[in-house]
């Protein structure tokens, strides 16, 4: 059986961020998933301009070479799993200037997240749940959410070990769940689509 594709999109591009350290682990648990190959997909990568065409590329094909390659790219998935800091209760401007260079990539796949901070990030990765029906995925139930004293346990910038093991126990069922959530609307979309 092929495995679905699923990016691990690291949404946000500043140079202290903490996004590498719960992605990287992710991508450890998912690893050896059966039914799932996991790729990590970073905005640093693609270097994209502030949203600037005419229209989004539903309307009309965009002309930016940066945009056109990160639709490329995010084209090639059957799902999405996104890193979600909350700025201001709601997501990093990299993450939705990077939504926004797209919209046919996206359509009729499912996302969920791997979202950090104070409140669990729940804040921002609602927001992003509502752009991504916008843009025609399926945003899942499940998401891991590192909220609190485990964010804090972990962050290295606030005194943290920087060591998800520390903590992992408290999310090993989210990540179950997630992709369980990702398998089923993966399967269902991708035969869909089809």
């Amino acid at each position: 059986m092929t495995k679905l594709r699923i990016a691990l999109v690291i949404g946000t591009t500043r140079a202290t961020r903490f996004a590498d350290i719960p992605a990287d682990w992710l991508l450890e648990q998912l690893k050896d998933h059966p039914e799932l190959s996991v790729e990590k997909v970073d905005l640093r990568d693609f270097n994209l301009p502030l949203f600037d065409e005419p229209a989004s590329n539903l309307w009309m094909p965009s002309s930016d070479p940066a945009a056109i390659a990160w639709q490329k790219k995010i084209g090639e998935f059957d799902g999405y799993i996104f890193t979600v800091a909350e700025y201001n209760r709601s997501i990093s401007g990299a993450l939705k200037n990077a939504l926004d260079q797209a919209y046919n990539e996206w359509n009729k796949k499912p996302m969920s997240a791997i979202a950090y901070g104070g409140t669990g990030a729940a804040r921002a990765l609602e927001h992003l749940r509502n752009m991504a029906v916008e843009l025609q995925m399926v945003p899942t139930r499940n998401a891991v959410h590192i909220a609190a004293g485990d964010f804090f346990k972990v962050h290295p910038g606030m005194g943290g070990s920087g060591n998800m093991a520390d903590i992992e126990e408290n999310l090993k069922g989210s990540v179950k769940a997630m992709a369980e959530d990702l398998v089923w609307w993966g399967k269902a979309t991708k035969a869909a689509r089809g």
